[in-house]
C-alpha cells in the first residue's frame, strides 16, 4: 500500500511539473509561432509531443472558434541541451478554425521551454 501511494504521489508530481504557464497578455509579435526563427517553445523532453497537442488544443479562434490541427512534419535542425542528442527539430502543424479562409503553419519546439502565448489571430480558451 505504501509503495502504491508513493508511486501515485510521484506520478502526480511529475504530471504537475509538465504543466505549462500560459499568459493572457496580447501577443503583438506577428512572427511568434509562424516562423522557424521564432517557434512556440512548449518544452518537455519525454512529453514533448503531448505538450504540443495540449498547447494546440488550448487555442481558439479570435471569437472562440474551435481550432483544428494536424502535424505536417518536421524541419529545421537546431542545437539544444534539452535533447539527448544535443540537437532537435521543429514540428510543423497546419492549424485552422471554422470560418478561417486559410490554414496556417505553426512551428513548435518540443525541447525548450518558453512563455506560452497565443499566436496573432488566435487566443487561449
Amino acid at each position: 500500500m505504501k509503495k502504491q501511494l508513493l508511486f501515485l504521489s510521484f506520478t502526480l508530481l511529475l504530471s504537475c511539473s509538465t504543466s505549462k504557464t500560459r499568459t493572457s497578455e496580447i501577443n503583438t509579435d506577428s512572427n511568434y509561432g509562424y516562423t522557424e526563427n521564432n517557434p512556440i517553445k512548449v518544452g518537455g523532453k519525454s512529453s514533448g509531443p503531448a505538450n504540443e497537442r495540449e498547447y494546440l488544443s488550448s487555442l481558439s479562434g479570435p471569437n472562440g472558434e474551435v481550432v483544428t490541427y494536424n502535424r505536417a512534419g518536421s524541419c529545421c535542425h537546431f542545437e539544444t541541451r534539452n535533447s539527448p542528442l544535443g540537437m532537435g527539430m521543429l514540428d510543423i502543424y497546419r492549424v485552422t478554425y471554422e470560418g478561417k479562409k486559410d490554414t496556417v503553419s505553426l512551428y513548435l519546439n518540443m525541447y525548450d521551454k518558453g512563455k506560452l502565448k497565443a499566436p496573432v489571430g488566435f487566443k487561449f480558451k
